[in-house]
C-alpha cells in the first residue's frame, strides 16, 4: 500500500466516526473496564488512551473497575486462600481489606495514572467517597453468608458529576457503604450497570475476555451483535448464557431499563476494541437496546 493510500485511509476513517462524534458530544459514557485489558499491560495504556480520546472529543467518560484476579494473587502472597460459593468471592474481613487495598489503593490510582499519562485530568475514587454507592449485604445461594459482598441499595451522583464538570475523568472502584459506613465489596458489573442508569449515561460499555455474547458459548462466529431489551431478559432467563457473562448481560439490562440508549459487550483484549464500537458502523461486540 503506497503512503499516500495510507493516509487516505486514515482519513476515511476520521470521516466515518464523525458523526459519532457529534452526536455523542457531551455525554457520559460508564466505560466497565475488566477481564485481560486489565493483565496486559499494552492494552492497559491502549485502553487508558482510549478513554482520553473519549474525553478530548468531548465525551464525558466515567471508568469503573473491577479486579478480582488481583486480589486473588494478593490474598495467596499473603497465605490468604480466595474462597468462593458458586463464583461468588466470600469476603470475610481480612478478604475486605485486601480487595478494598488492590482496588481503590492499587488498580484504581494506577488507572488514573496512565489516563493521565494520555493527557488528561483523572481521580480516582472509591464508591464510598461522597456516599456514591449505598449497599447492604447480598445474600448468597440458599442463603450462605458471603460476608463483606453488596448488593448497591442507593447511588449518589454528586461527587462524580462535580469532578466531571471540573474537567476530571472519573476512576470508580466498586468499593460500596453500608448504613453505618463500612465498606462492601460490589461485583464492578453490577456497580457500572446501576451508575450508568443513575448518571443518566448515553451508551455502557463493558470490556470483557469474549467477543460478546454468544448463541453457541462455544462458538465465536455466533456472535449476537443487538438484542432488544425484551430478547435480553429472555435469554438471561433461558440456560444460553454462561456463569461468567450472566452479571455482564444484567449489567446491561439494568442499565437500558434505567433509560441507557446503548449498552455493548465487546472484546477487551483485541486494541482499541473501545474506540472500534463507537465510533463505527459495523461495531463488534454485542449490543442491548430498548425495546
Amino acid at each position: 500500500m503506497s503512503a499516500q493510500n495510507n493516509i487516505a485511509m486514515r482519513a476515511e476513517v476520521l470521516i466515518e466516526a464523525l458523526p459519532f462524534i457529534q452526536e455523542f458530544r457531551g455525554a457520559r459514557i460508564v466505560v466497565k473496564y475488566g477481564g485481560a485489558a486489565m493483565v496486559d499491560q499494552d492494552l492497559k495504556r491502549s485502553v487508558c488512551q482510549d478513554v482520553a480520546l473519549l474525553h478530548y472529543v468531548g465525551m464525558r467518560p466515567v471508568v469503573v473497575h473491577g479486579g478480582g484476579k488481583k486480589i486473588s494473587e494478593v490474598m495467596n502472597k499473603l497465605g490468604l486462600e480466595p474462597q468462593f460459593i458458586e463464583g461468588l468471592r466470600v469476603t470475610d474481613d481480612a478478604t475486605m481489606e485486601v480487595a478494598e487495598m488492590v482496588l481503590v489503593g492499587t488498580i484504581g490510582q494506577d488507572l488514573a495514572s496512565h489516563i493521565q499519562a494520555a493527557g488528561v485530568s483523572a481521580v480516582s475514587i472509591s464508591g464510598r467517597d461522597g456516599c456514591t454507592l449505598g449497599a447492604c449485604r447480598l445474600a448468597g445461594p440458599n442463603g450462605a453468608d458471603l460476608g463483606h459482598v453488596g448488593e448497591v441499595t442507593d447511588i449518589d451522583t454528586k461527587l462524580i458529576n462535580d469532578l466531571i464538570d471540573a474537567g476530571h475523568i472519573v476512576v470508580v472502584s466498586p468499593i460500596g457503604r453500608d448504613e453505618a459506613g463500612d465498606p462492601l465489596n460490589i461485583n464492578a458489573d453490577t456497580a457500572a450497570g446501576a451508575l450508568a442508569g443513575t448518571l443518566g449515561a448515553e451508551k455502557l460499555v463493558t470490556l470483557s475476555d469474549v467477543p460478546g455474547l454468544l448463541r453457541d458459548r462455544n462458538d465465536p462466529s455466533t456472535l449476537i451483535s443487538q438484542l432488544t431489551l425484551s430478547e435480553a431478559r429472555a435469554m438471561l432467563e433461558s440456560d444460553a448464557v454462561g456463569s461468567g457473562m450472566i452479571p455482564k448481560l444484567q449489567s446491561c439490562i439494568t442499565a437500558v431499563e434505567a433509560g441507557v440508549q446503548r449498552a455493548h459487550m465487546i472484546d477487551g483484549s483485541r486494541p482499541h476494541s473501545l474506540l472500534i464500537e463507537l465510533f463505527s458502523e459495523e461495531g463488534i461486540g454485542t449490543m442491548v437496546v430498548p425495546d
